[in-house]
């Protein structure tokens, strides 16, 4: 038990700064609303003449994400390739597969999250039955049909 007392004492440390820098922050800060002055961007004096640019779509993480996986994997398969005949034998190759089983589930999760779609989804138009009638309607009815021309 005695071991666990520094980290029990570094919890409690923790959530004392934290809450006393909430106390803190609520003690200290402006107490009034800020104006529409004080919450607009600053640039150097200048007045800004359009909107800041909206949001990254959630695409741009789930490509950080993938980045961050696969960093990570050779991060942790470099030291492996590198002592694998040495000392790791089978035990090291049943690791790095499961590993990179889990690696490629990560990567198979964000892949159907849309990680890698870019641009606007295209959607397929049902397809509409076409008869002799509708076709010959729908000529008819173009722009070279003569409707709506003064006679």
């Amino acid at each position: 038990m005695e071991s666990y007392l520094p980290i029990l004492l570094l919890g409690v440390l923790g959530f004392l700064f934290a809450s006393l820098s909430f106390v803190a922050s609520s003690l200290l800060g402006p107490r009034k609303k800020a104006t529409a002055a004080k919450v607009a961007p600053y640039e150097c004096g200048i007045v800004p003449d359009k909107e800041p640019p909206q949001r990254f779509p959630v695409r741009f993480y789930l490509v950080a994400m993938i980045f961050i996986i696969f960093d990570i994997e050779i991060v942790f398969l470099y030291p492996w390739a590198v002592i694998y005949r040495s000392s790791l034998g089978a035990f090291g190759l049943v690791e790095v597969l499961v590993f990179a089983a889990v690696v490629l589930v990560s990567f198979i999760y964000l892949v159907s999250n849309g990680a890698l779609n870019w641009g606007p989804v295209k959607r397929l138009q049902p397809a509409s039955s076409r008869t002799t009638r509708s076709t010959v309607t729908r000529v008819s009815a173009g722009p070279d049909s003569g409707a709506g021309r003064a006679a």
